[in-house]
């Protein structure tokens, strides 16, 4: 339970919220000849945030505006990024109009909320665009046929530090967000990443996916059997996030890969492999290995020292139970694989 007298950590905004305030002051600008001060948006769940404008310019039938990004506390990598809207007249009769300008990736891949060539902006934050829009063209009585053109400057180096290269969102962010609200270190939007990469794996006809703990283990499986981008998913504590998904949207093959500590976690039945969430049951593991020293350990890795090849094969084994387990039924055939910290594999089970 959380301290009473613990700091509050800090929400923030989604890309998809201040798209939709920068849209809504560009229309302003736009239909109503003059950018307000301040703008206020209504969330899907009916909160009302004010965002401040960073940006503006406006010319000849088109108006831009753009917002910073605050993330508040969440370790967000587009935390600061400025996310812009550039708002101009279409042809009659067109409707709205989505396009990604720089920064803002493209849909290439089948598996996603987004058809493939079309700019990487989520459903809802389209949806909380149109009805900015449609409300002004009611109140301003103009028709709504626009372009809506979200950049991102900078965006496509950031996206080297998400999943989107690997779902086949090319040339930069997604505009995202369900709610509007980013929720300080929320373990939502990863385990949603870990859906859509499965999504995708399956739409291109993928059959053999691994989910890894790291970057070594990941390295290693890949290598391991020559899988493609497209078949890791990015695992990292979420075993059963993952397995729980899999369970339900089943590929033919899955490979689990991680280090001892983690896999150990696994093996005594954890779904989340992270230290804040989950330990290693020493107790359980000196029953296992039949040595009550066992008990006094601090980390895996001190018991694998003492234990070699046994230690990591009985771990290895005993996971592979614990993936069957939350496969349930699924016509999916699973394996593990235990790596060191230099990469190399010490134990596999399938």
């Amino acid at each position: 339970m959380t301290s009473p007298d613990a700091p509050q950590l800090r929400r923030g905004w989604t890309t998809g919220a201040c798209a939709t305030a920068a849209t809504c002051a560009a229309i302003e600008r736009l239909w109503g000849g003059a950018f307000p001060e301040r703008v206020v948006i209504t969330l899907p769940k009916g909160e009302t945030p004010e965002f401040a404008l960073d940006i503006t310019r406006h010319g000849e039938n088109w108006a831009e505006v753009g917002v910073i990004k605050d993330a508040g506390d969440d370790p967000d990598v587009t935390h600061g990024a400025l996310i812009l809207s550039r708002v101009s007249s279409g042809q009659p009769g067109q409707g709205i109009r989505f396009l990604a300008g720089v920064g803002v990736g493209m849909v290439t891949k089948p598996g996603l909320p987004i058809p493939a060539g079309e700019p990487a902006i989520n459903p809802v934050p389209r949806q909380m665009i149109t009805g900015v829009i449609e409300a002004a063209s009611e109140r301003f009585g103009r028709a709504p046929d626009l372009d809506v053109t979200i950049s991102v400057p900078n965006g496509e180096a950031l996206a080297q530090k998400t999943w989107n290269p690997r779902l086949g969102i090319v040339g930069g962010l997604s505009i995202l967000g369900t709610t509007g609200i980013v929720r300080p270190f929320s373990c939502a939007a990863w385990i949603a990443s870990i859906h859509r990469g499965i999504d995708v794996a399956r739409a291109t006809g993928l059959t053999h996916v691994a989910g890894c703990t790291g970057a070594t283990s990941e390295a290693t499986v890949q290598g391991l059997y020559d899988l493609s981008e497209g078949a890791m998913i990015d695992m990292g504590d979420f075993a059963g996030g993952m397995l729980k998904y899999l369970a339900r949207h089943p590929v033919d093959r899955v490979t689990v890969g991680g280090g001892i500590g983690k896999l150990t976690k696994l093996a005594q039945g954890a779904r989340d492999l992270h230290s804040g969430r989950s330990q290693v049951d020493f107790d359980l593991l000196a029953e296992w290995l039949g040595d009550e020293t066992v008990r006094h350990m601090n980390t895996a890795l001190q018991v694998l020292e003492k234990h070699g090849k046994y230690m990591s094969q009985m771990v290895a084994g005993r996971a592979l139970d614990q993936v069957r387990f939350f496969l349930r039924d699924a016509p999916c055939v699973p394996d593990v694989v235990v790596i060191d910290r230099n990469g190399a594999v010490i134990a596999r089970a399938k």
